[in-house]
């Protein structure tokens, strides 16, 4: 079961020195502020991604690859190609989750599936409501926010968001059990032109159908 999937089933150091701290501080507010315009001024987009699941000891590694559209408000579609094939799709209304192996759907309001989760920093409209925003230090040639869930008893203890200039590159998700996920997005694409049948789902013919 990915990180993702999880929404349906509970979402990143004399004068020189003073001037390296400025520089550093400087970079550090560039990305809050990227995130806040990403939130802001992008209003839908496209990308391929890679995530990598990490068990807590570090030791366990799955990788799987797919594609993912969005467009604001509330409306997303993760589509897990490699190596299993798993959908979800939010609408605007509810979120659906659907696993090809087990045919099997899986339903939820949006109001409760997407909230403070990782889905809600990428397609939703809110950030201050939900999300303690935070500047972390650059890393890996990424500018990074860490958001951490404002509700306790949450399944993300903390999710980090990387931006290389101002296009989205990476999201690092840290469940409630230590587990970390990471997406790393390419052919990243903003303000996209999405047919809005990407943001629909019909359930297939034969697929057992679970409303939670």
């Amino acid at each position: 079961m990915t990180a993702l999937t999880s929404l349906m089933h509970r979402a990143h150091r004399g004068g020189l020195a003073l001037a390296l701290a400025l520089a550093t501080a400087a970079a550090h507010a560039g990305a809050i502020d990227t995130l806040q315009s990403f939130v802001r001024d992008v209003k839908s987009g496209h990308a391929e991604f890679t995530q990598t699941v990490t068990s807590p000891d570090g030791k366990k590694k799955r990788v799987s690859q797919g594609s993912f559209d969005f467009q604001r408000p509330n409306r997303f579609r993760f589509d897990y190609a490699k190596p299993y094939e798993q959908t979800i799709v939010g609408d605007g209304q509810k979120v659906w989750l659907y696993d090809a192996d087990l045919e099997q759907v899986t339903v939820r309001p949006m109001s409760q599936a997407v909230g403070a989760t990782p889905a809600a920093l990428l397609a939703g409209g809110t950030l201050d409501k939900d999300f303690e925003l935070k500047n972390a230090a650059p890393a890996d040639g990424l500018e990074w926010v860490d958001a951490k869930p404002r509700q306790k008893d949450g399944q993300f203890q903390l999710v980090r968001v990387g931006f290389k200039g101002n296009a989205l590159a990476v999201l690092e998700i840290i469940d409630s059990f230590g587990q970390r996920s990471r997406l790393e997005f390419s052919g990243y694409t903003a303000n996209a032109p999405i047919a809005a049948q990407r943001f629909q789902f019909t359930p297939p013919k034969g697929a057992d159908v679970i409303e939670q």
